[in-house]
């Protein structure tokens, strides 16, 4: 497979240029794992009986591969980041297919394991990519454009669910199948279709931490746990407690796809106007209000339609998170962005692991109490958000750094 360098590759033709490629992956991965998402409270509760103890069990074995994302390091020692993009893309494809055919707990838990390998090994290589491609003054921008070609993706695949799984009474097995058989087929079209493209900075090949990116990691830790609580329990909250079927639950993902569609490329230019700081404190307090909302639902006897607004407007603020991988290509050296994005990633599943499982356990007991907990991380993100200077750079990773490297008199 040919060779090619970021500079030659502008002389390629449009659909064969690394920034296609990207938002080629940037589609094919939603197809198989939104897909999975959107139906799979139902599927466990029709077919396994899950309760919150078996959802928490499920998702902190789904989380060990991000845990062990620092594996990345060791495989890119012998294979390509691009090549390994696409092979775990594939490998998430695949194992999306055949996801109802073990319809059994054991079952579930093995191709959940299978699958999210797959797809934390992908998303590892994927931010890693973005950002040698993409050029820094256009990053904010073009990672919205980017997480809004995956939302229209997954939109597509949302309405179809919605429109055909009643009315032609759909199965499990014939949605997974043609869901990860797209995603399947798509990276093997990746594979083939585009020459290998040569980032300008060589990226290094062994396991780095370095002192001066510790609020990144610190930000990745707080990110990781508050996305997983989202992630395991409010989908879940909308069919346990308000009994959504397949067809409703999907709706509602179909109108946050909307959403962020529309707001995805215009947090973009927010994180380029108003810088990494002010975009990530306006994404945690808003996310502290929605956390303790949840929470109210509880108390307060809220009904679906208050419930499915907040699940929205949570979207809509995770949107903003991109200004944390922005955040880090400033203060990057450019040899450091794939093993760093490795580390960051692992970092980023370390609560996942063993939060869903305990969090499961306090679920049964009070609802509330596992919202409640999450505004609190957000509340630990926020903190946290105040230590990053308007203009990071390297050097300037913090204010404390930027006040260090100022001269005195």
């Amino acid at each position: 497979m040919k060779n090619v360098t970021l500079s030659d590759a502008q002389n390629l033709p449009l659909w064969r240029r690394p920034i296609t490629l990207l938002f080629l992956m940037a589609a094919a991965m939603p197809i198989a794992f939104s897909t999975w998402s959107a139906l799979l409270n139902n599927f466990v509760i029709d077919f396994a009986n899950f309760t919150g103890k078996e959802i928490g069990v499920l998702h902190s074995v789904r989380e060990i591969p991000g845990f062990l994302a620092i594996g990345v390091i060791a495989i890119l020692m012998f294979m390509r980041e691009q090549v390994l993009g696409i092979v775990s893309l594939l490998m998430l494809g695949v194992a999306t297919a055949v996801t109802a055919q073990f319809p059994s707990y054991g079952g579930i838990l093995t191709i959940t394991m299978l699958s999210s390998i797959g797809f934390h090994y992908y998303e590892t290589v994927n931010q890693s990519l973005q950002l040698q491609w993409i050029d820094k003054s256009k990053a904010p921008q073009t990672l919205g454009w980017l997480r809004s070609a995956g939302s229209a993706a997954t939109a597509a695949a949302y309405i179809l669910i919605v429109l055909t799984w009643k009315a032609f009474d759909l199965s499990y097995n014939f949605v997974y199948l043609l869901s990860g058989g797209i995603t399947a087929g798509l990276a093997v079209f990746a594979f083939f279709a585009y020459p290998q493209f040569e980032a300008p900075h060589p990226q290094k090949k062994q396991l780095i931490l370095r002192k001066r990116y510790w609020l990144y990691y610190a930000l990745q830790f707080f990110a990781g746990a508050r996305r997983q609580i989202f992630i395991v329990f409010a989908g879940f909250m909308m069919v346990e407690l308000f009994g959504f079927k397949v067809h409703e639950i999907t709706k509602l993902y179909l109108i946050n796809l909307t959403a962020t569609m529309i707001f995805a490329p215009i947090m973009g230019h927010v994180v380029a106007y108003w810088g990494e700081r002010r975009a990530l404190l306006f994404e945690y307090a808003g996310l502290i209000v929605v956390f303790s909302l949840y929470g109210g639902i509880y108390f307060f006897h809220w009904g679906w339609v208050i419930a499915s607004a907040l699940y929205v407007v949570d979207h809509i603020f995770f949107a903003l998170a991109l200004a944390l991988k922005t955040y880090f290509q400033k203060i990057a050296d450019p040899g450091d962005i794939a093993p760093t994005a490795a580390v960051a990633f692992t970092i980023n599943h370390i609560s996942a692991v063993f939060l869903p499982v305990l969090l499961g356990l306090l679920w049964v007991i009070s609802p509330a109490a596992v919202f409640v907990f999450a505004a609190g991380i957000a509340c630990g993100s926020f903190l946290l958000a105040l230590l990053i200077p308007r203009h990071p750079e390297p050097g300037h990773e913090t204010i404390f750094a930027a006040r260090a490297a100022q001269p005195t008199h």
